[in-house]
């Protein structure tokens, strides 16, 4: 259980930050840039959902990003997990059902849409727009996961490697949902040529 009773530790100011195994790093290491990408990619979700709330057919959408955000405290306990517990204790990580339960919810929403017949363009609603963000922002988080992977002696969990791929199809397939409506903004090649 979490409890915070006070905001500011005053630990990190000497330029770094603790991680779940109890290290501290700089905070300029390659996995303090992938938690706060992960943080970037919440907290952009968190405002994709504030204006949800004007629109009740986008509920369904609304609840599984609720789901999201907190998978990504989830994937954020993993990520500043850098190694496995030497006492034996098993650390929070993401589970293959989450990753499942993103598939399952991108093909329930697909079997509502049209098929694409071409690029689609990052716009559309406000909500979608929002969502396209944050999905940009998730690539950033993988570029920036799989470099870490690819560090000596830095564990990163090949389970959190598929979620975060999977959640940027997810977002792109979200945005598309609250399209709906309106309609994707399709890419016309050469149009203003």
């Amino acid at each position: 259980m979490v409890r915070l009773t006070k905001i500011y530790t005053r630990t990190g100011d000497d330029g770094t930050s603790g991680l779940v195994d109890g290290s501290r790093r700089s905070k300029a290491h390659e996995r303090f840039e992938v938690c706060g990408t992960l943080d970037e990619t919440n907290a952009t979700l968190g405002l994709a959902r504030a204006y949800m709330h004007e629109d009740p057919s986008l509920s369904d959408v609304d609840d599984a990003l609720g789901r999201v955000q907190n998978d990504l405290f989830d994937l954020g306990a993993d990520l500043a997990m850098p190694s496995l517990p030497q006492d034996g204790s098993l650390p929070l990580r993401i589970v293959d059902t989450q990753v499942q339960r993103l598939e399952l919810e991108m093909d329930h929403w697909n079997e509502t849409l049209m098929p694409l017949t071409s690029f689609i363009l990052p716009g559309g609603t406000f909500t979608a727009s929002m969502l396209h963000l944050a999905r940009t922002v998730c690539r950033r988080l993988e570029r920036a996961t799989v470099s870490l992977s690819q560090q000596p002696e830095e564990y990163v969990s090949p389970v959190a490697m598929q979620y975060i791929n999977r959640l940027s199809d997810f977002l792109f397939v979200a945005a598309r949902v609250c399209n709906r409506s309106t309609g994707d903004v399709l890419w016309v090649p050469g149009k203003h040529r």
